[in-house]
């Protein structure tokens, strides 16, 4: 399994004044294996501490936080030297520990030699238990399931991959049954690693959803676990009605679909321990497409998502049959499992800011205006073939964008100042706005 994030670690790596790395993800996004590829394959030498149940590691943070001592315990532990020019620390459920986690300011204060990468699945709750957090002393990463371009590669369909990188459109469309075929595939098994790596070796979808619903009672057993016991109930209800949500035609979200009566106070609690897990993503509406989107963003209105499309699909029942039936798959739900698709492929752009944009009057509504920090792009996404964008021509007779773009599973071409960009190949778009400049080169 190849993940395009350990080439960020590997800049990371070459960095000179390198701080320590936390890589913050949901749970069995693949932190703990990226850590330890990155370590087996970039370094000579690497020591791998998991804090879950790990007393001894639990005491040796306790006593004080200065590093040389930490250093002494943990060579000790791993039972060599432990040699900062060519040896990674990897620090596991961080959150377990929590001076473990305040110890990587001390890293970079007094040994910024040492190249530390640390992860844990639930930081970002652990971060409200009043943690004490190394503000400013470290660097962040976000890890996410597999995007589309990752999932082909481990499929070993690397050249398909290539040609889409290479932007070979006439040759992308020559082959595009393949791309739309193995995108069915991904909207079955999604992008958690284990179910990608069980199902590219076994091919077998009743396997695919075994895993999947076991991450999902995973998931489950968390809430009991880790969320305050009086919010674990109302996690549960909007956990288990954003599959509801996102099959409205409109995707806007509704706590009146999470019980009858609800109100966003009774709820910001149960949504802010989703979010800080990763296991939500929350989009908000702006009133208006200017920079920074930002600044132009309604708290009240938002669509909710999940942290993968697999998940979704497993939690709506999606029957195996739909994957044979043409490309009714990409309707599926109302188009709620393409809207999934688009803003999980988003999600993995770091340079992008995702929002969406409705109209006063509510019979307008575009899918996705993201924000490279250079422009407003509108995204328009449509499941069908049969392409007609109303919300789209809307906002831009109001909004006159210099280009826009619609993804649907249509061949690539320009229009004017419009980009039809297939499904399948999402995952160049964060390119495609960097490098178009002027829409002129694209006709």
């Amino acid at each position: 399994m190849y993940r395009f994030a350990i080439e960020e670690l590997k800049k990371w790596k070459n960095k000179k004044n390198a701080l320590p790395l936390i890589i913050r993800g949901a749970r069995q996004v693949g932190k703990t294996w990226l850590m330890k590829e990155f370590g087996q394959t970039c370094f000579e030498n690497s020591v791998y501490i998991n804090f879950d149940n790990n007393e001894r590691m639990t005491e040796l943070f306790s006593y004080d936080l200065d590093t040389a001592r930490i250093i002494t315990g943990l060579e000790l532990m791993a039972g060599h030297k432990i040699n900062p020019e060519n040896t990674l620390i990897i620090f596991d459920e961080v959150q377990e520990v929590p001076r473990a986690l305040a110890s990587l300011k001390y890293f970079t204060e007094n040994a910024p030699q040492y190249k530390i990468v640390a992860a844990g699945s639930l930081l970002g709750v652990a971060l409200h238990k009043g943690t004490s957090f190394p503000v400013g002393k470290v660097e962040f990463l976000d890890l996410y399931p597999l995007n589309f371009m990752e999932f082909l590669m481990a499929m070993e369909k690397e050249q398909f991959v290539q040609t889409l990188q290479n932007q070979d459109f006439q040759m992308v469309a020559t082959f595009k049954q393949v791309y739309i075929d193995m995108l069915k595939y991904y909207y079955y098994v999604g992008g958690m690693p284990e179910v990608v790596n069980r199902f590219a070796e076994n091919m077998d979808f009743n396997e695919a959803r075994e895993i999947q619903q076991r991450i999902l009672d995973a998931y489950e057993q968390d809430f009991s676990k880790h969320a305050p016991h009086e919010t674990v109930p109302r996690i549960r209800m909007l956990w288990n009605s954003i599959p509801a949500q996102l099959t409205k035609e409109n995707k806007k979200f509704i706590y009146g679909l999470v019980k009858e009566g609800a109100r966003a106070r009774e709820y910001e609690l149960a949504m802010l321990w989703l979010t800080d897990c990763g296991l939500v993503h929350k989009v908000h509406r702006v009133t208006k497409p200017d920079l920074p989107l930002k600044a132009y963003e309604d708290l009240k209105a938002f669509k909710l998502f999940v942290v993968d499309i697999g998940l979704l699909s497993c939690m709506t029942k999606l029957r195996q049959d739909t994957l044979i039936e043409g490309n009714s798959l990409f309707e599926e739900f109302k188009g709620a499992l393409t809207e999934q698709y688009i803003l999980q492929q988003l999600k993995t752009m770091k340079s992008l800011s995702i929002y969406y944009w409705s109209n006063d009057k509510g019979n307008a509504e575009l899918d996705f205006l993201v924000d490279n920090g250079e422009s407003v792009v509108p995204l328009e996404v449509k499941a069908e073939v049969n392409l007609q964008a109303k919300s789209l021509k809307t906002y831009r007779n109001m909004f006159q964008p210099k280009y826009a773009i619609r993804s649907a599973m249509t061949d690539f071409r320009v229009d004017g100042g419009l980009i039809n960009l297939p499904l399948y190949a999402v995952g160049e778009l964060e390119r495609q706005i960097k490098e178009t400049k002027d829409v002129g080169r694209w006709t």
